[in-house]
């Protein structure tokens, strides 16, 4: 299918427009809303049916598996592996890391303190730079690419800016990150320095980076790279497609996502959705969001108004790839959780820090803001939302070395404050002390550790 038979579809007015028309900014000039790519054969398209060439399951399933065997980098990738279902881009044009492809991973010991029979966890931290950004970014970024752009920019908490960074290194364009300053894991920072982006600290949060962005986007050739382009999200529409294929096209009852700017969930909904418009799943799961208590503005809509309007807040959480006080994407998010069936959850710090310490005792581990996931799985649980008999999916969206302060001060005993441990339930606490594995100073002696082991073993503490 030619790339040049898409349009964008305004989310909010149902506006549609070329392409390479949409505003610097990727709102719309009518309502201010965000756009969604949309296809010939996407439901609800606008278009003449005879001239319809829609997608062909079982012949789409088999080239799929195909293009697993090809040396060519385009098929290699996880993203572009499926690009029958997302022709934005003329092929020599892709920009790619041979990102996705990324292990759906059982978490047994997790599934059984829940009580369920089957629980899994798509580790997108296993993306090239470490994050699910990657699926999203290789798609923008080409599209910037074909457009002649020699600049590319986001705003971003840390893990957008090293997938631009390393994109954009690879394709040769020149990039810049706005980052709020003292408010991001060293680790994402280092890596956007590495792949030669130019880094600018803003004494800001996250939201006051995006403003500052936005007004250099409209005055300069820049192109923008955050999650309102709608570009990201039909790379970050591509999980979704790995899940069915990786579960033998048997659809989870569950998917939960972390919520921070709001359009992963909405990619993964628009994902499943055209699986079941073109017939490949005659279900589609239901998609819940997850958020931390100290940046829950999604979480409050949904609790005040049911999402018909929001309110900013002023973020704070350590799980700093969702510390976002004002998203972009809710009210597609809340589009969503409405068509699917979901819901949006909040959880405490030391929830989350507890979560962290559990997945990452299954032997895979991920970033602070990934284990939100899990940590609202066991709220939707216990009150019934999600049955136990039932199959969810945790996205995990980083890396565990995305941010190593975080997992060294939690097993150190040095992540809680004095107020928090208080507030501690004595569950919680029995939680925290079993799971912290900080390192044990000893004398170079083996007997000294041989006894240690011992202890341990014992389930004592070594004296």
């Amino acid at each position: 299918m030619s790339m040049r038979t898409h349009k964008l579809r305004c989310t909010g007015c149902d506006l549609r427009i070329a392409g390479e028309d949409a505003r610097s900014d990727f709102r719309c000039p009518s309502c201010g809303d965000l756009y969604e790519v949309e296809y010939p054969w996407s439901e609800g398209a606008v278009v003449e049916a005879e001239k319809v060439n829609r997608p062909n399951p079982n012949a789409l399933r088999y080239l799929w598996q195909e293009r697993r065997t090809s040396s060519l980098a385009i098929d290699q990738s996880g993203v572009w592996r499926f690009r029958d279902l997302f022709p934005i881009v003329d092929d020599d044009k892709v920009i790619t890391l041979r990102e996705g492809n990324t292990p759906l991973y059982e978490l047994p010991k997790s599934a059984a303190a829940l009580g369920m029979n089957w629980l899994l966890a798509k580790h997108q931290g296993m993306n090239p730079t470490g994050s699910f950004k990657d699926t999203g970014m290789t798609a923008a970024l080409s599209v910037a690419v074909s457009r002649g752009f020699e600049w590319v920019a986001c705003a971003s908490t840390g893990n957008t800016s090293a997938a631009m960074a390393a994109y954009a290194a690879r394709a040769g364009l020149r990039s810049m990150v706005l980052i709020p300053e003292g408010k991001i894991a060293w680790g994402k920072l280092s890596q956007s320095m590495d792949y030669g982006s130019t880094t600018i600290q803003l004494r800001s949060d996250f939201d006051g980076c995006v403003r500052v962005l936005t007004e250099i986007v409209n005055r300069a050739p820049v192109y923008l790279l955050n999650s309102v382009n709608p570009y990201r999200l039909e790379g970050q529409k591509t999980p979704a497609f790995e899940i069915l294929e990786q579960t033998d096209w048997q659809v989870p009852h569950h998917i939960i996502v972390p919520g921070g700017n709001l359009a992963n969930c909405s990619a993964l909904g628009k994902g499943f959705a055209e699986m079941k418009h073109l017939g490949f799943i005659n279900r589609v799961p239901k998609i819940s969001i997850i958020q931390a208590e100290g940046a829950n503005p999604l979480y409050t809509a949904m609790k005040e108004n049911g999402g018909t309007s929001l309110t900013p807040v002023t973020a704070d959480t350590r799980a700093t790839a969702i510390r976002i006080g004002n998203p972009a994407s809710w009210r597609k998010a809340v589009r969503i959780l409405q068509a699917n069936g979901g819901w949006c959850e909040q959880v405490s710090e030391l929830e989350i820090a507890l979560a962290k310490a559990e997945i990452g005792a299954e032997g895979i581990g991920c970033e602070p803001a990934s284990a939100v996931t899990l940590a609202g799985l066991k709220k939707l649980v216990a009150d019934g939302r999600v049955g136990k008999e039932e199959t969810a999916v945790l996205l995990l969206t980083g890396h565990t070395l995305k941010d190593p302060e975080y997992t060294i001060h939690y097993h150190r005993g040095e992540l809680f404050d004095s107020q928090e441990m208080a507030s501690a339930t004595s569950a919680q606490l029995t939680q925290y002390t079993a799971s912290k594995h900080g390192p044990i100073v000893l004398e170079p002696n083996a007997d000294d550790v041989l006894r240690a082991l011992d202890a341990i073993a014992q389930n004592a503490v070594p004296a």
